[in-house]
């Protein structure tokens, strides 16, 4: 199984930007030396939740200072973007990654995102289809054309191409069992979990992942990847502060997504679900946090029930300290990497 870092880039406190980008960058290398295989770079934007605004941008700033390290998108926010220029952005990001490159994409869940580029979030699956196709005819190295709803698009030739070919490994977040079948059938790899999702979900999501599977009968089995917040904590106190943070992500996720969110002067407001776990139930079905052992449980426990091959590992939520990021990192790669490769 391959193990991968996640950087969302958020602050509840909203420190300066250069101070979030530095600490990006730092985690990052941090990830290479300590021999992950990846660093997926979320999209948000206009709240402090995000401040990944372009994350191919960062992505490519990340390739050049790093030799092994695979960078990749979880997720590009298709439905808001130009597809041509994403196209463009994707294959530059290959070529000078050196082929290093995974491309995430997603349909997007935040009105509130959707709204401030004039777009309505109830279109955005027709949207993410057609700039999906559009994406990939522009990796076939030839002209095409393009008639649509959304997009339409006389003749056109796509330059540059990326390296990796036909494309960069193409990674799609899928929830529902159409999306999963769509997926399968194109012979993509699936992303899911995140925050505000349980281990029973999970377990859900694998059957259903299973049985699409089984109907569709692919040539090769995608890869599945699951995002985990994870915390290799000292001791129970530590572990417990650490779930407190990943407690801000977690309302400001729901929030976002089922739109009763609050944005005031940029600032995201944790607002509480009416029925919010407590935070034992947080701890035990819904993160990754506690003891190297415990860790370790947690991780086996979802590949027994999803059949995962990419663990993506989300060290920093909320407004956890710098120091604590990177030494549950190392504990992380020195304590628990080893027990679930």
């Amino acid at each position: 199984m391959d193990i991968g870092t996640f950087l969302l880039m958020q602050s509840p406190s909203q420190r300066p930007s250069t101070e979030i980008f530095a600490r990006g960058m730092e985690q990052a290398q941090a990830a290479e030396a300590l021999g992950f295989r990846n660093v997926w770079l979320g999209e948000h934007h206009f709240s402090t939740y995000g401040y990944l605004s372009r994350p191919l941008q960062f992505a490519t700033h990340i390739a050049a200072k790093t030799k092994t390290l695979r960078v990749g998108t979880a997720v590009i926010v298709i439905p808001i973007h130009n597809p041509l220029l994403v196209a463009e952005e994707i294959a530059t990001l290959d070529l000078l990654s050196g082929g290093r490159a995974d491309i995430g994409f997603g349909r997007g869940y935040q009105q509130y995102e959707f709204a401030r580029f004039g777009l309505d979030l109830d279109q955005a699956r027709e949207r993410y289809d057609e700039a999906l196709d559009i994406v990939l005819k522009s990796f076939e190295g030839k002209s095409f054309s393009y008639n649509g709803k959304h997009y339409q698009l006389p003749e056109t030739m796509v330059f540059p191409q990326p390296q990796q070919q036909p494309h960069p490994p193409v990674w799609i977040v899928a929830q529902s069992a159409y999306a999963l079948e769509a997926t399968v059938r194109r012979g993509f790899n699936v992303l899911t979990g995140g925050f505000g999702v349980t281990v029973d979900h999970l377990a859900g999501f694998g059957k259903m992942f299973e049985e699409v599977c089984a109907k569709v009968q692919p040539k090769v089995k995608p890869r599945v990847g699951v995002q985990r917040a994870i915390y290799v904590a000292e001791n129970d106190a530590d572990a417990r502060d650490a779930a407190e943070h990943a407690r801000w992500n977690m309302r400001v996720t729901l929030s976002l997504r089922n739109r009763y969110e609050q944005v005031k002067d940029g600032h995201a407001v944790p607002i509480p679900a009416k029925s919010e776990p407590d935070l034992d139930d947080l701890v035990d079905h819904y993160l990754c946090i506690g003891s190297p052992d415990k860790c370790v449980s947690q991780i086996k426990r979802l590949q027994q029930v999803m059949g995962i091959t990419h663990f993506n590992c989300s060290f920093w939520f909320g407004d956890m300290d710098q120091k604590r990021v990177l030494r549950s990192m190392e504990r992380f790669a020195k304590e628990v990497m080893p027990a679930i490769q």
